[in-house]
Protein backbone atom coordinates (compact mmCIF):
# COMPACT_ATOMS: atom_id res chain seq x y z
CA UNK A 1 0.00 0.00 0.00
CA UNK A 2 2.62 2.17 1.30
CA UNK A 3 4.69 1.45 -1.73
CA UNK A 4 1.68 2.76 -4.08
CA UNK A 5 1.18 5.91 -2.28
CA UNK A 6 5.29 6.50 -3.62
CA UNK A 7 4.19 5.59 -6.34
CA UNK A 8 1.47 7.55 -7.30
CA UNK A 9 3.12 10.80 -5.38
CA UNK A 10 6.18 10.02 -8.03
CA UNK A 11 4.06 10.36 -10.86
CA UNK A 12 2.31 13.91 -9.29
CA UNK A 13 5.64 15.36 -9.35
CA UNK A 14 6.79 14.42 -12.44
CA UNK A 15 3.49 15.57 -14.19
CA UNK A 16 3.70 19.01 -11.96
CA UNK A 17 7.59 19.34 -13.01
CA UNK A 18 6.60 18.74 -16.65
CA UNK A 19 3.90 21.45 -17.04
CA UNK A 20 6.24 23.79 -14.55
CA UNK A 21 9.11 23.35 -18.01
CA UNK A 22 6.59 23.18 -20.74
CA UNK A 23 4.61 26.81 -19.11
CA UNK A 24 5.70 29.60 -21.32
CA UNK A 25 7.16 32.52 -18.78
CA UNK A 26 5.76 35.99 -20.47
CA UNK A 27 2.84 37.34 -22.41
CA UNK A 28 3.39 39.70 -24.94
CA UNK A 29 1.13 42.95 -23.72
CA UNK A 30 2.35 45.15 -26.52
CA UNK A 31 4.27 45.22 -29.64
CA UNK A 32 5.88 48.06 -31.77
CA UNK A 33 7.82 46.76 -34.18
CA UNK A 34 6.15 44.47 -37.34
CA UNK A 35 9.86 42.84 -37.93
CA UNK A 36 10.05 41.44 -34.40
CA UNK A 37 8.58 38.04 -35.14
CA UNK A 38 6.07 37.94 -31.89
CA UNK A 39 2.92 39.60 -31.95
CA UNK A 40 0.18 41.27 -29.55
CA UNK A 41 -0.72 38.28 -26.75
CA UNK A 42 1.67 35.56 -28.09
CA UNK A 43 3.23 33.71 -25.42
CA UNK A 44 7.04 33.04 -25.32
CA UNK A 45 9.51 30.78 -23.78
CA UNK A 46 12.82 31.08 -21.97
CA UNK A 47 15.29 31.03 -24.43
CA UNK A 48 13.73 32.84 -27.66
CA UNK A 49 15.25 35.64 -29.15
CA UNK A 50 12.98 39.15 -30.29
CA UNK A 51 15.49 41.41 -31.79
CA UNK A 52 13.59 44.82 -32.15
CA UNK A 53 14.62 48.01 -34.72
CA UNK A 54 16.27 50.92 -32.91
CA UNK A 55 12.61 52.50 -32.60
CA UNK A 56 11.05 49.01 -31.54
CA UNK A 57 8.99 48.56 -28.61
CA UNK A 58 8.15 45.84 -26.68
CA UNK A 59 6.07 44.93 -23.37
CA UNK A 60 5.95 41.72 -21.82
CA UNK A 61 4.13 40.41 -18.40
CA UNK A 62 6.19 38.20 -16.63
CA UNK A 63 3.85 34.90 -15.46
CA UNK A 64 6.25 33.97 -12.57
CA UNK A 65 7.94 36.68 -11.17
CA UNK A 66 5.49 39.64 -11.95
CA UNK A 67 7.86 41.95 -13.71
CA UNK A 68 6.00 44.04 -16.61
CA UNK A 69 9.11 44.96 -19.00
CA UNK A 70 8.67 47.91 -21.67
CA UNK A 71 11.54 47.72 -23.64
CA UNK A 72 12.85 49.90 -26.05
CA UNK A 73 15.71 48.43 -29.27
CA UNK A 74 17.87 46.03 -29.01
CA UNK A 75 18.07 42.28 -28.86
CA UNK A 76 15.81 40.59 -26.04
CA UNK A 77 16.37 36.97 -24.85
CA UNK A 78 13.05 35.80 -22.91
CA UNK A 79 13.88 34.13 -19.35
CA UNK A 80 12.31 32.80 -16.59
CA UNK A 81 11.86 35.48 -14.85
CA UNK A 82 13.06 38.43 -16.69
CA UNK A 83 14.25 39.46 -19.92
CA UNK A 84 18.41 40.09 -21.19
CA UNK A 85 18.38 43.30 -23.38
CA UNK A 86 21.87 44.01 -25.37
CA UNK A 87 22.23 47.26 -26.90
CA UNK A 88 18.35 48.22 -26.27
CA UNK A 89 16.67 49.92 -22.72
CA UNK A 90 14.47 47.73 -20.54
CA UNK A 91 12.05 49.62 -17.83
CA UNK A 92 11.03 46.91 -15.13
CA UNK A 93 7.63 47.58 -13.21
CA UNK A 94 6.18 44.84 -10.20
CA UNK A 95 2.64 44.64 -11.09
CA UNK A 96 0.33 42.27 -8.25
CA UNK A 97 -0.19 39.18 -10.09
CA UNK A 98 -0.85 35.19 -9.67
CA UNK A 99 -0.02 34.05 -12.98
CA UNK A 100 2.28 31.33 -11.88
CA UNK A 101 -0.66 29.90 -10.10
CA UNK A 102 -3.05 29.74 -12.35
CA UNK A 103 -0.80 28.53 -14.89
CA UNK A 104 0.29 25.85 -12.98
CA UNK A 105 -3.50 25.13 -12.34
CA UNK A 106 -4.22 24.95 -15.96
CA UNK A 107 -1.82 22.81 -17.00
CA UNK A 108 -2.60 20.52 -14.28
CA UNK A 109 -6.45 20.48 -15.24
CA UNK A 110 -5.35 19.47 -18.59
CA UNK A 111 -3.47 16.51 -17.75
CA UNK A 112 -6.15 14.83 -16.05
CA UNK A 113 -9.76 13.98 -17.67
CA UNK A 114 -10.46 13.62 -13.56
CA UNK A 115 -8.90 16.51 -12.62
CA UNK A 116 -12.65 18.43 -11.81
CA UNK A 117 -12.58 21.43 -9.50
CA UNK A 118 -15.91 21.76 -7.88
CA UNK A 119 -17.45 24.08 -4.73
CA UNK A 120 -17.44 22.89 -1.28
CA UNK A 121 -20.95 21.12 -0.76
CA UNK A 122 -24.11 23.49 -0.01
CA UNK A 123 -24.35 22.44 3.38
CA UNK A 124 -20.36 23.32 3.93
CA UNK A 125 -20.05 26.89 5.98
CA UNK A 126 -16.29 27.73 5.05
CA UNK A 127 -15.79 29.84 2.26
CA UNK A 128 -14.41 27.58 -0.75
CA UNK A 129 -10.21 28.28 -1.16
CA UNK A 130 -9.59 29.75 -4.30
CA UNK A 131 -7.29 28.15 -6.09
CA UNK A 132 -5.75 31.52 -7.40
CA UNK A 133 -6.31 35.29 -7.75
CA UNK A 134 -6.62 38.10 -10.11
CA UNK A 135 -5.46 41.05 -9.13
CA UNK A 136 -8.09 42.78 -12.24
CA UNK A 137 -11.94 43.40 -12.06
CA UNK A 138 -11.88 42.77 -16.26
CA UNK A 139 -10.32 39.33 -16.83
CA UNK A 140 -8.20 38.44 -19.95
CA UNK A 141 -10.11 35.23 -21.02
CA UNK A 142 -8.32 32.66 -23.07
CA UNK A 143 -10.91 31.40 -25.42
CA UNK A 144 -9.69 29.36 -28.07
CA UNK A 145 -13.05 27.70 -28.89
CA UNK A 146 -15.90 26.29 -27.44
CA UNK A 147 -17.63 28.09 -24.42
CA UNK A 148 -16.09 29.45 -20.89
CA UNK A 149 -18.68 30.06 -18.11
CA UNK A 150 -17.94 32.29 -15.46
CA UNK A 151 -19.87 32.26 -12.49
CA UNK A 152 -20.20 34.11 -9.16
CA UNK A 153 -19.58 31.06 -5.92
CA UNK A 154 -20.10 33.67 -3.03
CA UNK A 155 -22.97 35.56 -4.39
CA UNK A 156 -25.40 33.53 -6.89
CA UNK A 157 -27.28 35.02 -9.68
CA UNK A 158 -23.95 36.44 -11.49
CA UNK A 159 -22.60 34.84 -14.80
CA UNK A 160 -21.11 34.83 -18.04
CA UNK A 161 -21.40 32.52 -21.14
CA UNK A 162 -18.78 33.86 -23.09
CA UNK A 163 -18.87 31.58 -26.63
CA UNK A 164 -15.78 31.36 -28.66
CA UNK A 165 -18.00 32.02 -31.82
CA UNK A 166 -20.02 34.62 -30.91
CA UNK A 167 -17.78 37.43 -28.75
CA UNK A 168 -15.23 39.98 -30.06
CA UNK A 169 -11.78 38.44 -29.39
CA UNK A 170 -8.11 39.88 -29.31
CA UNK A 171 -6.07 37.88 -32.35
CA UNK A 172 -9.04 35.12 -32.46
CA UNK A 173 -7.83 33.66 -29.20
CA UNK A 174 -8.90 36.12 -25.97
CA UNK A 175 -11.88 37.80 -24.78
CA UNK A 176 -10.97 40.93 -23.11
CA UNK A 177 -13.75 42.23 -20.28
CA UNK A 178 -12.09 45.75 -20.56
CA UNK A 179 -13.18 46.03 -23.93
CA UNK A 180 -16.65 45.90 -23.56
CA UNK A 181 -16.44 47.94 -20.29
CA UNK A 182 -17.31 44.79 -17.87
CA UNK A 183 -16.11 43.50 -14.78
CA UNK A 184 -15.98 41.21 -11.81
CA UNK A 185 -16.62 42.35 -8.32
CA UNK A 186 -13.67 43.16 -6.11
CA UNK A 187 -13.45 40.34 -3.53
CA UNK A 188 -16.04 37.97 -5.12
CA UNK A 189 -15.53 34.38 -5.72
CA UNK A 190 -15.54 32.90 -9.22
CA UNK A 191 -15.87 29.46 -10.55
CA UNK A 192 -14.55 29.31 -14.01
CA UNK A 193 -15.64 26.24 -16.56
CA UNK A 194 -14.60 24.72 -19.74
CA UNK A 195 -15.92 21.50 -20.56
CA UNK A 196 -14.93 19.15 -18.09
CA UNK A 197 -12.23 22.10 -16.55
CA UNK A 198 -13.57 23.74 -13.50
CA UNK A 199 -10.97 26.27 -11.90
CA UNK A 200 -12.34 28.75 -8.78
CA UNK A 201 -10.27 31.73 -7.85
CA UNK A 202 -11.32 34.78 -7.00
CA UNK A 203 -10.97 38.63 -7.47
CA UNK A 204 -8.50 41.02 -5.22
CA UNK A 205 -10.50 43.32 -3.28
CA UNK A 206 -8.07 46.12 -4.24
CA UNK A 207 -8.07 45.12 -8.01
CA UNK A 208 -9.38 47.90 -10.67
CA UNK A 209 -11.10 47.74 -13.60
CA UNK A 210 -10.23 48.08 -17.27
CA UNK A 211 -6.93 47.07 -19.16
CA UNK A 212 -4.55 46.94 -16.06
CA UNK A 213 -1.38 44.49 -16.81
CA UNK A 214 -2.66 41.41 -18.47
CA UNK A 215 0.00 39.12 -15.83
CA UNK A 216 -2.94 40.22 -13.25
CA UNK A 217 -5.81 39.50 -15.01
CA UNK A 218 -5.17 36.32 -17.34
CA UNK A 219 -7.33 33.64 -17.20
CA UNK A 220 -7.03 30.48 -18.90
CA UNK A 221 -8.15 26.79 -18.09
CA UNK A 222 -5.98 25.22 -20.76
CA UNK A 223 -2.28 25.38 -21.56
CA UNK A 224 -1.36 27.77 -23.91
CA UNK A 225 -1.51 26.87 -27.28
Amino acid sequence: MRSGWIAAAAALLLTTSAAVAQAPSAIVEDVGDAAAGVELMDYVSPGKVIRLGPSGTLVLGYLKSCWRETISGGTVTIGTEQSEVEDGKAERTKVACDAARMQLTAELASKSGAMVFREAPRQAKARPRPQFTLHGLSPLVELRKGTVVIERVDKPGEGYDLAHDKLPLVRGAFYDFAQDNKALAPGGLYRATAGSVQVLFQIDSKAQSGRTPAAGRLLRLQPAG
